[in-house]
Formats: structure tokens, sequence, C-alpha cells
């Protein structure tokens, strides 16, 4: 009896060991992961929804959710001179023709980031060169100019030519058609936001263009508002939504089909 008292002492801690073993839970097969393992369905959104739009059937016409600026009519309608008053800006064969000391047009509307198409065409006559040859600009919130200029076979500096963001960079190509006929930019506009000290561009305004749809800047970053002499600076006075506004550089520069999208 004592043997078998010994015997059962010494087999007790393997017993209890068994036990133990017997009821820990059972350990899922493979690498855990942590938190648990994605599906596919974890990263799909359906809400909200995307906004539905109506696409142009041509290209370089309004789809159906953006503001139509000039459609070759009134364009008192939309666009007013630095004075508020009735622009002296001409309407000729559904174009918005530019007459030299009328100063510049505006749209009465403001506009912070949005995405612009705009069609322009310098003289069919060619008068003048370098600057003085079918000038003037697409200022975008009134501050950021991109050049209009006939630059068909037309020397100036670089970061004046057709397509330059002025005095700050030039284009990445010429991609100018020849005088008289139309020529399109496509412009996508990120507005500036500011910092605190309300001095200083907290985020510069970004542009992206092209033209007669080839690439020409690609989302670059301005360093302030257009200069003729000196330096662009970050510092500026902060601003929020401003017009679009069509520089008189003394040349009959015409427009047509002018749409904004706000984004």
């Amino acid at each position: 009896m004592k043997r078998l008292l010994i015997i059962g002492f010494m087999l007790l801690p393997f017993m209890v060991t068994f036990g133990q073993q017997r009821q820990r839970p059972a350990q899922p097969e493979g690498p855990q992961q942590y938190p648990a393992r994605m599906t596919p369905q974890m990263t799909e959104f359906f809400e909200p929804a995307v906004p539905v739009i109506t696409p142009a059937a041509q290209v370089g016409m309004a789809p159906s959710d953006a503001i139509i600026l000039f459609d070759g009519s009134d364009v008192n309608k939309e666009w007013e001179d630095s004075r508020g008053n009735p622009t002296k800006w001409v309407v000729q064969d559904g174009a918005l023709v530019c007459v030299k000391g009328s100063g510049v047009v505006q749209t009465k509307r403001k506009f912070n980031d949005f995405q612009l198409h705009i069609e322009w065409k310098s003289p069919e006559n060619v008068i003048g060169d370098g600057q003085g040859r079918g000038n003037s600009g697409v200022y975008l919130q009134g501050l950021y100019e991109v050049q209009v200029l006939d630059s068909y076979n037309n020397t100036t500096y670089k970061q004046g030519q057709a397509g330059a963001l002025y005095k700050q960079y030039a284009p990445l190509v010429n991609a100018s058609r020849k005088p008289g006929e139309w020529q399109s930019y496509d412009i996508i506009y990120t507005a500036p936001r500011f910092g605190k000290d309300t001095t200083t561009y907290f985020t510069p305004p970004r542009v992206t263009v092209l033209h007669n749809g080839v690439l020409i800047q690609n989302n670059v970053s301005l360093r302030g508002p257009t200069l003729y002499i000196g330096i662009p600076e970050y510092s500026v006075k902060p601003h929020g939504a401003m017009p679009l506004v069509l520089q008189d550089h003394g040349n009959p520069v015409a427009y047509r089909n002018i749409w904004i999208r706000e984004l």
C-alpha cells in the first residue's frame, strides 16, 4: 500500500500537466493577423454616391454641371468692367473681342478652385512682334496670369510666351496654332490657402494648363501674384473667392466658348 501511494505522488505532476494540456483551447492554424484579416468589402464604399453629370457630346463643350460664362451672345450677363459697369468689349461673330483702351473684363461671379475652358484667337493680320503681337491674358482669381500671345514663329522671353504662367513658368512646349486660328486652354486651378499669420500662403496656388489639348503646365506651384517687374513673393494679402479676369493689352484678341466648373 505504501508503495502505491509513493508511485501515485510521483505520477501526480504528470497527471496535472496532462489535464491542463487537455483543457487548453485549440489554437488556430497558421500565422495570426492583428487586427483581423482584411476582406475586399472593407474597402468598398457606396455612400455618399458619386454625383452623375452629363458630359458634352463634343470635346471642349460644356458638361451639364458647368457654368456658362460666354456662349457667343450677351457678354454683360456674366461679365463687367473693373468698376462693375457694362464692358466696352464687343461681340463679333459669336466671339468676345477686346477693344483697345477699354480695360479688363471680369466675371461677376467669384471663384476658388475650378476647371476652366476658354478658347481664344489672335488676329490673322499679324502686326508687331514679341510681346506686341496678339497679347492678352487670363488672370486666375484676378491675380495669377496665364499668358495669351501669338507665339507662332514669334520670338520672346520664354516666361512670356503663350501658355506661360507669366514671369514664373515657361510652358513645357510651344503648342501654338497659326494666327487667326482658334486655340484652347483647359486650366485646373487650386486656390491658395493662408496661414494663421495671414501674410503667407499655407499652401500656394497650383495650376495645370493644357494648350490645344497638350499639357504645358503640370500642377505647378506659384510663387505669388503676377508681377511685370520683380520676383513674386509668397507674402501676399489673403484673399478668398475672386473673379476671372481677361486682360486688355491693346490687341484685338477674341474669346469664345468660356465655361467653368467649380471644384
